[in-house]
């Protein structure tokens, strides 16, 4: 088996599907779809079974998926190595949703200039599986809900978000859960925080969250709020980078509640040579913009 089999392979274990595997890879699924079939007949196995229009792992598939990523880890650890400890490789980076849109595309294209031999990825994600692949070791490093008290993770802040409850435009000053208790509210699946400290912002309150509908985009929240069908808690900044943004009125929430902090996590002892360079590169970035907010003022 090549590398780049095992690459492939581990891509359409991780999506579930060879077409997003592919867009992950920038290939055509044709190519994906002979490659995965050239590692079967040399396995003599199958290495994937279809559930529901989804690519589900088999046995064997299981068993490899765990050898293939020690052994590409390994592979870009040595490759980093020998080459003095410069950044190279792939590297993988897990973002929530709000983060990606928002802060990472300065970022990203600073690094893609500075470590052109890096492979980067980014997966979106809610915080609650950037830290399940945190966990697991399918990301290098992630973007999540902080801070984390996880004894094997460490981690350096980004930034402080405010965070506002949206509802339709002509909706009255929103106080508390009160205000607007018994509304749907548009949120991602369970494993966002953001929608955990909603719900604890209602049980804080002691009042009873509205029917949850769950959504894949800021996009698609903002939609539906604007359209009067309910109400949605996300960052002042991601709001701000959406259009629209202008036809639903906006409620910060206070106390405990009015803030949360992004933070860049990764498993103790795994601080590489790709990783190392973002970091750098990220605390440059909040330094200049500690200079021009200073400059400002």
């Amino acid at each position: 088996m090549e590398f780049s089999q095992l690459r492939i392979f581990q891509a359409v274990a991780e999506e579930g599907s060879i077409t997003r595997a592919a867009e992950r890879l920038h290939r055509v699924p044709s190519n994906l779809s002979t490659r995965l079939k050239q590692m079967e007949e040399q396995l003599g196995v199958e290495l994937f079974v279809r559930e529901r229009q989804r690519l589900q792992l088999s046995p064997a598939g299981k068993v490899l998926l765990d050898y293939s990523t020690r052994l590409l880890a390994l592979h870009d650890e040595a490759h980093g190595a020998v080459q003095g400890g410069q950044p190279a490789g792939d590297f993988v980076l897990g973002s929530m949703y709000s983060t990606a849109a928002v802060h990472l595309p300065k970022l990203l294209a600073g690094y893609h200039k500075a470590y052109p031999m890096v492979n980067l990825q980014v997966q979106s994600a809610p915080s609650g599986e950037v830290l399940e692949g945190l966990i697991t070791g399918r990301l290098d490093a992630g973007f999540v809900d902080g801070p984390v008290t996880i004894a094997t993770l460490d981690g350096v802040a980004l930034c402080e978000e405010r965070l506002v409850l949206i509802c339709e435009a002509d909706h009255p000053p929103v106080r508390g859960p009160q205000d607007v208790a018994g509304r749907s509210v548009f949120t991602f699946r369970r494993s966002c925080a953001y929608r955990t400290r909603l719900e604890t912002w209602f049980s804080h309150e002691r009042v009873a969250m509205g029917r949850a509908i769950e959504i894949e985009s800021y996009q698609g929240m903002l939609a539906c709020v604007i359209a009067g069908s309910g109400v949605a808690l996300m960052s002042q900044s991601m709001l701000d980078s959406l259009p629209g943004k202008d036809s639903v009125s906006v409620h910060p929430l206070t106390g405990p509640f009015a803030t949360a902090t992004t933070w860049l996590m990764w498993r103790k002892g795994m601080l590489g040579a790709n990783l190392n360079a973002w970091i750098d590169l990220q605390q440059a970035g909040k330094a200049e913009v500690l200079q021009d907010t200073r400059a400002i003022a």
